[in-house]
């Protein structure tokens, strides 16, 4: 098994229950207390990558504050060597979660210390497999993939939150992950990766012209959709590091996103 380095955000998230998600201005009652979990898409997609067998180490920043330290100690524990910068004066980001009963949910993200700069990214070419998002200033991602493209690594990037990339950038993802919404505005660019995937939910993914269907999950057993994508995508990058050809790596994929939804938190033990 190769080494996965995955570069992104590393979150607090607090999670608000109710009965269903408010419309526009409207008002609900939660149905319990402000939950923390850890998450983040970085922080999720390190822990899944590593809960399916890869060697991963982590970079982002966090603040110097608990919560940042706390997530570090938590990262080890999980299997996802962190290398983090300390960011002096910010706070670890923060996601402000809010949890309907049938798991949808509504997120609005605080940055804080995954505001990055390219001096806190370092030894890219320590990697088999790089795996980033978008939750971190796209200058430092794009960086870091030029120099995992020099240094012969497998690029795989998370379009997510959905953002304008370099041609060459897009050119070196090997898959771009997308969901249908991000590949709209992916189609509206007129710019094209190096292989797509494009994620469907339940009813699975597929792969340029390779198709896999999603893993029925009882709606009754539906927890909580957060995170369900960053699983996804931490499997995948962890099944393509070891060599597994595309559609083992998509099954793989697929069966982690199934699983995500079926406890509370984006990620398993959620507790932190």
């Amino acid at each position: 098994m190769g080494r996965v380095l995955v570069l992104g955000s590393l979150n607090v998230d607090l999670v608000t229950p109710v009965e269903r998600i408010p419309g526009p201005g409207e008002t609900v009652l939660a149905t319990g207390p402000v939950l923390r979990y850890a998450g983040g898409k970085g922080g999720n997609q390190a822990v899944a990558a590593a809960e399916a067998g890869a060697s991963v180490v982590m970079i982002g920043a966090v603040g110097d504050d608990e919560p940042g330290r706390a997530y570090s100690v938590r990262l080890s524990s999980r299997g996802a060597y962190p290398r983090l910068a300390v960011k002096h004066g910010h706070w670890t980001g923060m996601a402000q979660v809010t949890l309907a009963d049938n798991g949808d949910n509504t997120i609005v993200v605080l940055p804080g210390a995954n505001e990055l700069a390219r001096a806190d990214v370092n030894d890219i070419t320590a990697a088999d497999v790089l795996l980033c998002s978008l939750e971190i200033p796209v200058p430092v991602v794009v960086d870091a993939v030029r120099v995992a493209v020099a240094a012969g690594a497998r690029v795989v990037i998370n379009a997510a939150p959905y953002a304008v990339l370099p041609p060459d950038v897009l050119a070196a993802a090997d898959p771009l992950i997308v969901n249908e919404h991000e590949a709209m505005a992916l189609a509206d660019s007129g710019l094209l990766p190096g292989s797509l995937v494009v994620t469907f939910g339940a009813a699975g993914a597929q792969w340029d012209d390779l198709r896999v269907d999603g893993i029925p999950v009882d709606p009754a057993d539906v927890v909580d959709t957060t995170g369900a994508g960053d699983a996804f995508c931490g499997a995948l990058a962890a099944s393509l590091c070891r060599g597994d050809a595309r559609d083992l790596a998509m099954r793989w994929a697929v069966h982690a996103g199934a699983a995500a939804v079926q406890h509370r938190g984006a990620q398993t033990d959620p507790s932190f």
